[in-house]
């Protein structure tokens, strides 16, 4: 290459696409400390998202892996702490997954009948971890139907045989699938009903010509779970995946303001060129954003914030990604139309868990959760958020065990939560926790009215003395 053309490409890279060093010209350490805070907290949740699907439809080696992109891929059974790429897995609803690709075309997803009482529901989750939306019992029904999901840029008409159409905001998206078991013994029914969920391009559905496939992915390796708290590679990987996430008008300014420290889609983040100044400045943002991820769950303790601002659709959560972050607590949480999810990190006197202790929670007579499909509560071990290993291999108490639980003497219901067994007498009512810190999330999938009002609350959680 000639020394003009060098040059002429040189003026076009720090048009195009800047470098993380040249891009920080002009920025101060404490601006650059504010814009990477803003952009951690921002991109957090994407890389995060994107360490599990890469698991899942990527890396062959994966122990979690299922399968491949635009293909669906059922678990037969419920989580067990053996479980560990998504944090705090419920346990009574298998799973059945999908990576969609909708790069070239869009995607058809086929639901069969389901029996009327039985819940279901498939979340479309984004590269974000927005709830665009949902085709489940409470929005769709349980009729069965084919629904396409469409990309950001898709244009034209419903096909034929389509019931609706639901568009990603981003190339990548996840469908998450969850089919409800009522008993070990219903495990065969919920096979049943997996084997009927089909995922197709719409090509094949159409029986047409197939698209012209879209460009290979160069997929980059993530972060563990613990190297995202830490590593200024995750810009890196923030800026690989914004090349599937078109700007969102109201994220323009946003996407301005990262720019400067060299972070967008098709830039060039690289640590080893930063300044050491710059390097400590990006690194104090990072601690920023825990900082202020910490005030989060304070308030999420506090229950100031809940379930229902963490999770959500872009819509729904009015772009606020502290929020949007804490939602990797339980990420690919349901939005709260489908489900709320009332934990317990402290008990009633605002003190942390830990099962050395001994706890109890009772619902008095008719103030069981109010649920239009069913309630669950599940235990976690803190801090990987895992199901807990346990003798009885129960993790949870739901509303289908009801009928085995023992009543109080007024009707009402009191639960067991400890690490040692509360006396054979007691057992029917016992949840296992671990040996040291825990946390408990109930799920009311299809809330009632009350719950969704705030007229029903859980619970508080009696430590026994």
């Amino acid at each position: 290459m000639s020394i003009r053309l060098k040059a002429l490409a040189y003026a076009a890279a720090l048009l195009v696409g800047l470098p993380a060093v040249q891009a920080q010209a002009g920025v101060s350490p404490e601006e650059a400390r504010t814009i990477a805070k803003e952009a951690y907290i921002y991109g957090y949740p994407m890389v995060d998202n994107y360490r599990i699907q890469y698991g899942y439809f990527v890396d062959h080696q994966n122990p979690e892996y299922k399968g491949p992109w635009n293909q669906i891929h059922n678990t037969p059974r419920v989580y067990t702490p053996a479980d560990k790429a998504v944090q705090t897995p419920n346990s009574d609803t298998p799973y059945s997954w999908a990576g969609l690709d909708l790069r070239a075309e869009p995607i058809v997803l086929t639901i069969p009948h389901i029996e009327k009482n039985r819940y279901f529901s498939v979340q479309l989750t984004d590269l974000y971890t927005f709830n665009s939306d949902y085709i489940s019992s409470r929005t769709t029904g349980n009729d069965g139907g084919s629904y396409l999901i469409v990309g950001p840029n898709w244009k034209g008409d419903t096909p034929k045989g389509i019931k609706k159409v639901f568009r990603a905001e981003t190339d990548l998206t996840l469908a998450i699938y969850r089919t409800q078991l009522f008993n070990p013994g219903d495990i065969e029914k919920v096979k049943k009903v997996q084997a009927g969920y089909k995922v197709q391009t719409l090509s094949a559905f159409l029986g047409s010509t197939p698209a012209k496939a879209a460009p290979p992915i160069d997929f980059v390796k993530p972060l563990s779970h613990e190297e995202q708290k830490t590593s200024l590679q995750l810009f890196s990987i923030m800026n690989f995946l914004l090349q599937f996430c078109p700007t969102d008008p109201s994220e323009k300014e946003l996407m301005a303001r990262f720019a400067k420290i060299g972070i967008g889609a098709g830039k060039d983040f690289d640590p080893a060129k930063l300044s050491p100044e710059m390097k400590t400045a990006i690194e104090q943002g990072m601690a920023d954003a825990w900082d202020a991820f910490a005030g989060g769950v304070k308030q999420l303790n506090e229950g100031t914030l809940t379930s229902g601002d963490i999770l959500g659709s872009r819509e729904a959560m009015k772009n606020n990604y502290l929020n949007r972050m804490l939602g990797t607590i339980g990420i690919y949480g349901a939005s709260r139309q489908e489900a709320i999810y009332p934990f317990y990190r402290v008990d009633a006197d605002k003190q942390k868990l830990d099962g050395s202790q001994r706890y109890s929670l009772r619902f008095a007579p008719d103030q069981l959760p109010p649920v239009n499909a069913f309630w669950s509560l599940t235990m976690y071990e803190l801090p990987g958020s895992w199901l807990v290993d346990n003798p009885l291999n129960r993790y949870l108490i739901n509303s289908p065990m009801l009928s085995q639980l023992k009543r109080d003497v007024d009707g009402g219901v009191t639960l067991y939560i400890q690490h040692e067994s509360p006396g054979k007498d007691k057992e029917a009512n016992w949840l296992p926790a671990p040996k040291g810190p825990f946390a408990m999330y109930m799920r009311l999938y299809r809330p009632a009215e009350q719950a969704l009002s705030g007229k029903w609350t859980a619970p508080p959680l009696e430590h026994l003395k």
